[in-house]
C-alpha cells in the first residue's frame, strides 16, 4: 500500500516501509506535472520500495533560485516522512534533463544524499533551449540567459559540488544530451567515483510513458519505453 500526498511542491509517494527516499527533479515543462509525465518511472521506483518525492516547478531563467527552492522543499518532505514512519532514512537524488542541473547546483553541494543519478543531463543556453528566444532577443536588443549560465554551471560543479558517487545515464539517440561534458567536469575533481552508461533511446524516453494508455488503454503502451524504464530502475537499485 502506497500513501500519496502533495506537499511542499512535491508529489510524495510513500510505501509503508521504504528503504530509501528518491528525490526526483524532471526536465523543463515536463516537471510541471511530474505525477503524469513521469508516472511510469515513479511507479517503477515505488515497486523497488523507494519513497519518491517528485518536485513540481514552472520553468524560469533563474535556475539557482529553483535549485534552492527544490532543496528546501525536499528537506521539508524528508522531515514529514520521518515523522510518519518514526525514523530517518537516507536519500538519493535523481534528475532528468534540466533536473540534473538543479540537483548539481544545490546549496549543499550534494552532501546530504548517498548518491546522484543523472539522466540525459542538459545544460544548453537559453537561446538553444527556448524556441524563438534568439530571434526575440536580437530583434529587441535584449540580453537573456539562464542563471547560472552553462559555462558557470560547469565551474560551480567542479568547484563546489561534493558528491563523489554519481551515476550518469545517456541515450544513443539524444541530441540534447551533454552527459560527456558533465562526466569530464566531475572527473576533474579529486577522488571522484562517477560512472556512466549509454542505453538505447531518446531524450524523453523516461517521460510520458503511462499517459497514452491512461486514455487509450493498455494496447497503446510503448513496450520499448516500458522496458527501458524498468532497466533504469533496476540499475538504480543495483547501484545502491
Amino acid at each position: 500500500m502506497t500513501f500519496t500526498k502533495y506537499q511542499f511542491n512535491n508529489f510524495c509517494y510513500w510505501p509503508s516501509n521504504p528503504k530509501k527516499i528518491v528525490e526526483f527533479i524532471g526536465g523543463s515543462y515536463l516537471a510541471s506535472k511530474p505525477d503524469l509525465s513521469y508516472r511510469r518511472f515513479i511507479e517503477s521506483l515505488i515497486n523497488k520500495n523507494y519513497a519518491v518525492h517528485a518536485f513540481k516547478y514552472t520553468p524560469q531563467f533563474d535556475h539557482q533560485q529553483l535549485a534552492i527552492k527544490a532543496w528546501k522543499d525536499f528537506k521539508n518532505c524528508r522531515i514529514s516522512l520521518s515523522k510518519r514512519i518514526g525514523a530517518s532514512i537516507p536519500s538519493i537524488r535523481i534528475g532528468h534533463s534540466l533536473g540534473c542541473k538543479l540537483h548539481l547546483i544545490s546549496p549543499d553541494g550534494g552532501r546530504n544524499c548517498e548518491k546522484f543519478i543523472s539522466i540525459s543531463f542538459n545544460n544548453f543556453s537559453a537561446n538553444k533551449s527556448i524556441p524563438l528566444l534568439k530571434q526575440i532577443t536580437q530583434k529587441f536588443e535584449l540580453k537573456s540567459e539562464f542563471s547560472p549560465s552553462p559555462e558557470r554551471t560547469l565551474r560551480i560543479i567542479e568547484k563546489t559540488y561534493n558528491q563523489k558517487n554519481n551515476f550518469l545515464i545517456k541515450f544513443n539517440s539524444d541530441e540534447l544530451d551533454q552527459t560527456d561534458k558533465l562526466l569530464s567536469c566531475l572527473k576533474a575533481r579529486k577522488e571522484d567515483n562517477s560512472k556512466g552508461i549509454i542505453l538505447k533511446g531518446t531524450h524523453t524516453i523516461i517521460a510520458s510513458a503511462g499517459i497514452r494508455e491512461n486514455f487509450l488503454g493498455d494496447w497503446a503502451d510503448d513496450y520499448f519505453k516500458k522496458n527501458t524504464i524498468k532497466k533504469i530502475s533496476s540499475l538504480i537499485d543495483e547501484s545502491d
